[in-house]
């Protein structure tokens, strides 16, 4: 059976929580797509042209700590903008997608471009200020210094970033399930994720 789901939405709105969630309940593959362009982001802080830390980029990168560092991540925002590095990924990721067995992809433009044909897609999101309270709490749980204040503008800039930039833009896509988080808990999240995965496959909606 090959059947995708798509989870889209800006940083901390808490889709690879669910994402991570929804594989494990129906035992697909995952993959963090945002790992893709942070992997490549480390590669350009190294000094690496960003085309070519695209091409050369393997399943080896996607491991380490180091790229959850808040300075990857606004490297893995830059590049993203970049059309050539985008492009570079579009085969890994839509092979992973329609492996057999299932896949869950979460990023920024899976729904959109990625994966359009996907059996499933979300657009999770939550207010700025609840994001900036997770992603704080995150940050301070790994001993990183910051403010919510800090995080909270980084957040708003990746944001902008993200929204405007001209290759694959962030956006739902017209048949996205919008799920807002910012009142939910997680378990309460994941149940309405997994409620669509089961609603689809009931319906017998499987490559």
């Amino acid at each position: 059976m090959r059947f995708t789901v798509a989870i889209d939405g800006p940083a901390a709105a808490g889709k690879g929580t669910i994402a991570k969630a929804v594989a494990a309940r129906f035992g697909f593959a995952h993959l963090d797509t945002g790992l893709l362009y942070r992997a490549v982001g480390r590669k350009v802080l190294s000094g690496v042209p960003p085309a070519e830390a695209a091409r050369r980029l393997t399943e080896d990168d996607l491991a380490g700590e180091d790229l959850r560092a808040p300075e990857v991540g606004q490297a893995a925002s830059r590049v993203a903008v970049l059309p050539e590095v985008r492009e570079a990924l579009v085969g890994f990721q839509r092979a992973f997608a329609r492996r057999e067995g299932g896949a869950v992809l979460d990023g920024r433009d899976i729904g959109t471009v990625i994966c359009p044909e996907a059996e499933v897609k979300l657009y999770v999101v939550a207010s700025d200020l609840r994001r900036a309270e997770r992603r704080f709490r995150e940050l301070a749980a790994r001993g990183v210094a910051t403010t919510e204040a800090e995080v909270l503008a980084e957040l708003r800039e990746r944001d902008r970033r993200d929204s405007e930039r001209a290759a694959a833009p962030l956006r739902p896509a017209p048949d996205a399930i919008l799920l807002d988080t910012t009142g939910l808990g997680i378990d309460e999240a994941v149940a309405q994720a997994v409620a669509a995965v089961e609603k689809a496959l009931r319906s017998g909606r499987s490559g």
